[in-house]
C-alpha cells in the first residue's frame, strides 16, 4: 500500500503544481527560489527529455502511454512479491511521474516544466555556454521521481547481479 502511495503522491503533488504555474507564472517569467539556485519558469515541453521527438508530439504521448503500461505491468507483478522493496519503490517513484507526463502529453499536448537551475555569473566564454545551455532545462517534479526512481532500479540490478556473480 506505501508503494501506490507514493505513486498516487508523486503524481497528484506534480499535477497539482502544474496547474498552479499554468494559472500563475507567465512564460517570460523567472522566480528565483531556495536562495537563488533554483528558479520557478513556466515551460511547455511538446516533446520528451530535452524536446526529444518534439515534432512529433503525437507519437511521443503514444509512447509514453505504452511505456506506462509496460512499466504498470511489472509493478504490478512485483507487488505480488515478498521483499524487493527498492524494486518496488524505484517503481513507484518512475510510475508516479510517467503517469503525471503522460497525462499532460495526453491532455494538454505538452508536458509543462517549471523548475530550472540558476548558476552564478561566469567570465570564460566556454563556461558561460554551458551555464546558459544548462539554465535552458526545466524540469518538473516528475522528472525528478523518474530519474531517482530508474537510479534505484539501476543500483538493485546492479547490486543483485553483483551478489549473483559472487
Amino acid at each position: 500500500m506505501g508503494y501506490f502511495m507514493t505513486l498516487v503522491s508523486f503524481f497528484a503533488a506534480d499535477c497539482g503544481i502544474k496547474h498552479y504555474i499554468e494559472g500563475h507564472v507567465a512564460p517570460e517569467d523567472k522566480i528565483p527560489a531556495a536562495g537563488g539556485r533554483i528558479c520557478i519558469k513556466k515551460h511547455h515541453n511538446t516533446g520528451a527529455m530535452l524536446h526529444l521527438g518534439a515534432k512529433n508530439a503525437k507519437l511521443v504521448a503514444m509512447l509514453s502511454l505504452v511505456f506506462s503500461a509496460f512499466m504498470t505491468g511489472i509493478f504490478a507483478a512485483t507487488l505480488t512479491t515478498k521483499g524487493n522493496a527498492v524494486l518496488k519503490g524505484g517503481l513507484a517513484l518512475l510510475l508516479g511521474g510517467a503517469y503525471s507526463n503522460t497525462y499532460d502529453r495526453l491532455k494538454r499536448g505538452y508536458v509543462v516544466d517549471y523548475v530550472s537551475f540558476c548558476l552564478p555569473p561566469v567570465k570564460n566564454k566556454v563556461l558561460a555556454k554551458l551555464k546558459n545551455a544548462l539554465e535552458a532545462v526545466v524540469f518538473n517534479v516528475s522528472d525528478f521521481a523518474i530519474i531517482i526512481g530508474a537510479m534505484l532500479i539501476l543500483v538493485r540490478e546492479l547490486l543483485q547481479n553483483e551478489e549473483k556473480a559472487s
